[in-house]
């Protein structure tokens, strides 16, 4: 392996690739029929674990200088896949309303886009501590809807969290617009 391959194969890109690779099985847990009477806590265990190296990843690289362009492009969508994964797995399952899903994703969509423009244009937008609430309730929603438990402080809770994401997820694409909106500006644009 030569030097320029194990620079971009650092310990937070490999976090990264773990994270994804983890996403298949993560679904097959959550979706295929519930053989072994565990499969819900199966899931969330794998969504907590792969939650968890997307903490510990981009924590490492800052801490230790390991940033490379891989892991800014693929961490990022290491944690679109495995959001918007659990979020469409939620609406197949019954516990998630497609309309909030449809809302999660289209912020995504936009805040990429966003990025990307930035990006052409030689601007870095940081995230905002919106987006990092939003990322939060939104792992802690899918955590409690996985594992689905019936009892009604679960099943208050579950709202409560399915609701405080979607309301953190429009601030943070508000607040994310406002900051941002001379990157749309004509002198920036083509």
């Amino acid at each position: 392996m030569n030097g320029r391959m194990r620079g971009i194969m650092n310990l937070p890109n490999k976090l990264t690739i773990f994270r994804v690779i983890l996403i298949p099985f993560f679904v097959v847990f959550l979706l295929v029929p519930n053989v072994t009477g565990y499969n819900n806590y199966i899931a969330a265990a794998i969504f907590i674990l792969a939650s968890l190296t997307d903490f510990l990843d981009g924590k490492i690289a800052r801490k230790y200088n390991l940033v490379t362009n891989f892991g800014k492009f693929m961490d990022p969508l290491a944690d679109k896949l495995l959001v918007c994964s659990a979020l469409i797995c939620l609406i197949q399952t019954g516990k998630l309303a497609a309309w909030i899903v449809i809302v999660i994703i289209s912020r995504e969509f936009i805040i990429s886009g966003f990025r990307l423009i930035a990006s052409d244009n030689g601007v870095v937008i940081a995230a905002s501590y919106w987006g990092k609430f939003k990322t939060t309730f939104q792992i802690l929603m899918v955590i409690v809807l996985i594992l689905d438990i019936s009892h009604p402080f679960f099943e208050v809770l579950g709202m409560i969290l399915t609701y405080t994401a979607l309301i953190l997820t429009i601030v943070s694409l508000v607040d994310y617009l406002i900051k941002n909106k001379g990157v749309l500006s004509e002198k920036n644009g083509k």
